[in-house]
């Protein structure tokens, strides 16, 4: 199988039949390319394990990141119909990246990537690489390495956004232990919304356990910070951290 970059060359001009709110949407190439910067990514399909866990919510993550970098849209293209397309965004809640229905490969052929993977029962898919469009034109591509099974090394979003800013700050991650009609919990959300941080919030009684709280923190008490792998603590020491880190 030889996989090629297409650097320097224009983007295929197809039309895509999406879904968008229950009804059909056509989008044509034009649409998203002409005139604008559009990171695409990729990859083999909806509500597979690399593409639901990994690839789609780092870009859908750092889509922030890439608008104040003078990107206008990231795409992710996948060779099933708009119907999977359309469900696979619902369930994954990844409202900042434009989801494109290559139903019939036909755009993923025309890139030169179209492989076929019978063998694991999904017919023709597409292989899994990035790009950077500008003007419809393709300015970057990252190919995935033609490996055994699914190689997912080189079109991942923290990739692309090296090569597009490579000095840009990342979001930090931020993971909250809350409990339900905790005020403590209720300040700490506040405080960290207040700040512009993004969080996942872990509910006790419907995420995890108290045992599951004690063995992730140590703690027997909510709320728990933590920023970056590292644990903050209590509403009282994120208030207090955050005071530092602005000072800074």
């Amino acid at each position: 199988m030889e996989l090629k970059t297409r650097e320097g060359q224009r983007v295929p001009e197809i039309t895509f039949r999406c879904r968008t709110d229950n009804d059909w949407n056509d989008i044509r190439s034009q649409d998203i390319f002409k005139g604008r910067n559009v990171v695409v990514f990729a990859l083999p399909g909806a509500f597979t394990p690399t593409c639901s866990s990994a690839h789609l919510p780092r870009y859908n993550e750092l889509a922030p990141v890439f608008k104040a970098q003078g990107i206008d849209e990231i795409v992710c293209i996948s060779v099933n119909d708009g119907f999977v397309m359309e469900a696979w965004q619902a369930d994954q809640k990844a409202d900042r990246v434009t989801f494109l229905a290559d139903g019939n490969g036909e755009f993923t052929d025309r890139m030169g990537m179209l492989v076929d993977k019978s063998d694991l029962g999904f017919g023709k898919r597409s292989w899994r690489y990035s790009m950077l469009v500008r003007d419809g034109v393709i300015e970057k591509q990252f190919v995935e390495p033609d490996e055994p099974g699914d190689p997912f090394v080189v079109s991942d979003a923290d990739t692309m956004l090296e090569h597009i800013a490579p000095k840009v700050s990342r979001p930090q991650d931020v993971v909250l232990f809350t409990k339900p009609g905790c005020p403590y919990c209720k300040a700490a959300k506040d405080d960290l919304q207040n700040a512009a941080m993004e969080f996942e919030e872990i509910v006790l009684g419907r995420d995890t356990t108290l045992r599951g709280l004690r063995a992730a923190t140590g703690a027997m008490t909510v709320p728990q910070v933590f920023v970056g792998g590292h644990r903050i603590g209590g509403s009282e020491d994120l208030k207090a951290w955050l005071t530092r880190d602005q000072a800074a």
